[in-house]
């Protein structure tokens, strides 16, 4: 479980990151560009709550 929960929020941080890049500079650029930054938010929140668990 550990394992998959790693891979799905190294997955969701290069989504974000994608997104971010292909986001055009229009306002639904934006809108494409928020919803990057929220699929990074919960790709980080998943990594840091497996390390907090775990104690490190």
């Amino acid at each position: 479980m550990k394992k998959l929960r790693r891979i799905i929020a190294g997955f969701l941080i290069f989504l974000g990151g994608l997104i971010w890049w292909l986001a055009p500079e229009t306002p639904g650029g934006i809108i494409v560009l928020i919803v990057g930054v929220i699929v990074e938010i919960i790709g980080i929140s998943l990594e840091h709550n497996k390390e907090k668990k775990n104690g490190d």
